[in-house]
């Protein structure tokens, strides 16, 4: 995200939905100090690469519908909103295509939405960890922590290099203990571009959740960024949301496999996402 002050608005091509109000975040328990179980660390990166790398090929697959709101705070008080809506669809010849549904003008003032940041929406945020890129991170083992109902395996994600006009994640992510798949990601897409203080693009720390989708992979659904951006001319503070609903498979006829199997459907697990609008207690 750039400052308004400095740079021309980049044109958008998606489109809105209302910002959600309250949210009711997944149960975490303590980080424990303890080794994976019956495997070793090593083999636990493998094993979830892999599987990650099917998900991804399979994520290719399915539809879904996509909403994104941007806010800036000043003072607790909104002062800026950028919101957008499409469904992300396969047309006639099988191509994957997005559709615009709703596209109201943006009223932020203080930033503005650069190329960068609707790259990270679909490449970062929703972070997938493949065998391919496994040689691109330094991966650390910190501990097991349970997420809701599951249990998980948690590892530190940072580059080991950064070349010049790629991007990175570089933060924590939660891989499930059964499925071996990242359930939970936290961190923010690097580097930061600063060209010049007149010229400065940050990006803020998110946190994405996942949930089980046809019994199978484990798809982001909910994204939630809360954050101050530290640019040379003031801070900003920005909320934004990134939610993924409506997921449908596409193309029967393409098989997933995995170590040279065909994946089979497996029994569905649950993990709660943040919620809007939580039910009362009784």
């Amino acid at each position: 995200m750039k400052t308004m002050k400095f740079v021309r608005c980049f044109l958008l091509l998606l489109a809105t939905v209302l910002f959600a109000g309250s949210f009711v975040l997944a149960q975490e328990g303590p980080l424990r100090d303890e080794q994976p179980n019956g495997l070793t660390v090593d083999q636990v990166v493998q094993k979830f690469a892999a599987k990650e790398q099917v998900f991804q090929q399979a994520r290719h697959h399915y539809t879904w519908h996509q909403t994104i709101i941007v806010q800036t705070i000043d003072g607790g008080r909104v002062d800026g909103e950028y919101h957008s809506e499409e469904d992300v669809l396969f047309d006639n010849q099988g191509h994957r295509m997005e559709r615009v549904t709703y596209a109201p003008e943006s009223t932020l003032t203080r930033i503005m939405m650069t190329q960068q940041d609707f790259e990270d929406i679909e490449h970062r945020m929703p972070f997938v960890l493949t065998t391919d890129e496994i040689p691109l991170y330094n991966i650390k083992y910190v501990g097991q922590q349970q997420e809701d109902e599951l249990n998980t395996y948690v590892f530190d994600i940072s580059p080991k290099t950064i070349e010049k006009n790629r991007r990175y994640f570089d933060g924590r992510i939660w891989v499930d203990d059964h499925d071996f798949q990242i359930v939970k990601t936290y961190g923010k897409s690097v580097p930061d571009i600063v060209k010049s203080k007149n010229n400065e693009n940050l990006f803020p720390r998110f946190t994405t959740w996942r949930q089980q989708i046809d019994g199978k992979y484990w798809f982001p659904v909910y994204t939630r960024v809360d954050d101050v951006l530290h640019f040379s001319n003031g801070d900003v503070h920005v909320r934004q949301i990134v939610k993924y609903t409506d997921y449908h498979y596409f193309g029967a006829n393409v098989k997933i496999t995995y170590e040279g199997k065909e994946v089979e459907k497996a029994p569905d697990a649950k993990q709660t996402p943040p919620q809007e609008n939580p039910p009362p207690k009784k």
